[in-house]
């Protein structure tokens, strides 16, 4: 039970953003908790190999390291939901929704580290292929493991074929998995044919795993075997926490922020892919330093 209880900073996430933020409050020495639901989209990643320092780390692997070392310095982590983010003056009201840890957290600032949620397809076996590390949703991050490796991009096919574009710097053998009957621009058909990128008769049955890979059925019942599939669905911002508050945001849900990762919302801030289009763990553990030393500089002094 956490009700009532009262820290400089209330941390909305326990991802890589959620949880460097914390790090840096608790060595700054400031109370800081971290609420986490465990949905972090980097508990998907099998393996990373463009975080500096690591030449691979799992996604689970560094949330653990992250969690022990925000722990090391005295952050609070609790297991749970943020029903409610309310201001009531100049305090912020955390509404933990219910549990072991339900109640009302007090903070002078607060930090959102929601991520996203990546669209899925809805094809009966992609949770699946998921399961089996042969569903990635990054390209940034692991297109160079999929180098030279048959690639199959499903979802609705103008957007699926801006991202087969952008893959074709790593292998020229990709196919466009459409999940629709939209026709291309002609500019768009023009880009693809340059590409060498292969387009399958849409809209798409269905995935399944076979052998080491994947085999896709088409409309005409045409079978494509591919190595690795990239869904090219979007994803939503986990933004309504913030919003509810009146932070501003742009139209895909994402929130803006200033230099220093400050909302609209004064003593508001966000880090890491809820602000931002380049979904990369790089980026939000950045977002995270600036966040959790401007909040320091923004609160009262806590000379000892």
């Amino acid at each position: 039970m956490v009700d009532g209880e009262a820290v400089d900073c209330v941390i909305v996430g326990g991802g890589p953003a959620g949880l460097t933020a914390a790090i840096y409050l608790a060595r700054f020495r400031r109370r800081v908790m971290v609420v986490d639901a465990g949905a972090s989209r980097a508990a998907l990643i099998p393996e990373s190999h463009n975080y500096p320092g690591f030449a691979g780390i799992a996604g689970p692997d560094l949330l653990i390291r992250l969690r022990h070392q925000a722990e090391r310095y005295g952050a609070v982590l609790r297991h749970g939901r943020v029903a409610a983010l309310e201001r009531d003056g100049e305090v912020f009201q955390a509404r933990l929704g219910d549990g072991a840890d339900s109640g009302v957290v007090s903070a002078r600032a607060a930090l959102i580290a929601t991520g996203i949620v990546d669209e899925n397809p809805e094809l009966p076996a992609l949770l699946t292929l998921v399961k089996e590390t042969l569903v990635r949703y990054c390209p940034i991050c692991d297109a160079y493991e999929a180098m030279d490796r048959a690639i199959g991009v499903v979802g609705p096919v103008r957007r699926a074929v801006s991202k087969a574009l952008f893959l074709r710097t790593w292998s020229p053998n990709i196919t466009v998995l459409p999940l629709d009957d939209e026709p291309l621009s002609d500019q768009e058909a023009r880009d693809a044919a340059a590409a060498g990128l292969a387009i399958a008769p849409g809209p798409i049955r269905d995935l399944a795993p076979e052998g080491d890979g994947i085999v896709a059925i088409a409309e005409d019942g045409s079978r494509i075997v591919l190595d690795v599939l990239y869904p090219a669905m979007g994803a939503q911002a986990r933004s309504d926490l913030a919003m509810a508050l009146g932070a501003h945001a742009t139209d895909g849900g994402c929130l803006t922020a200033d230099g220093k990762q400050q909302t609209s919302v004064p003593m508001l801030f966000a880090a890491g892919d809820v602000t931002t289009d380049l979904h990369q763990l790089s980026v939000a553990t950045g977002h995270a330093a600036i966040a959790a030393t401007a909040i320091h500089n923004a609160l009262d002094r806590n000379f000892r």
